[in-house]
């Protein structure tokens, strides 16, 4: 994969796309420090171990800069910022049968 530049300053937002998932159940919320294991293992089980360890560090961070998309307490998505290094986006990812729904651009 190629690193991708995201311009950060100029998302639209983020208020339609929220509630477009909330209707089907779907929430986006910032990830909490107990979850740290569950993230990174469903991270690796859907993408790789390099993308889990990002997002572990992403769980350093004070407040946790790794966002989950959810549905019945089942991960959907994940995004996290500055996990690389400082003002970096990603990794993020949404699991295969999750794709089309509009938790990319959510949780972006």
């Amino acid at each position: 994969m190629h690193d991708m530049l995201v311009r950060l300053y100029d998302l639209p937002d983020k208020g339609k796309a929220l509630e477009r998932l909330g209707d089907q159940g779907i929430i986006v919320r910032r990830a909490a420090g107990p979850e740290k294991r569950t993230v990174a293992d469903w991270i690796a089980a859907h993408f790789d171990q390099v993308w889990a360890s990002e997002a572990e560090i992403a769980f350093t961070r004070q407040p946790v800069t790794c966002f989950l998309a959810l549905k019945d307490k089942q991960i959907l998505g994940f995004a996290c910022h500055e996990a690389t290094c400082r003002n970096f986006f990603g990794p993020t990812g949404v699991a295969e049968a999750s794709r089309g729904l509009g938790i990319g651009r959510a949780l972006l």
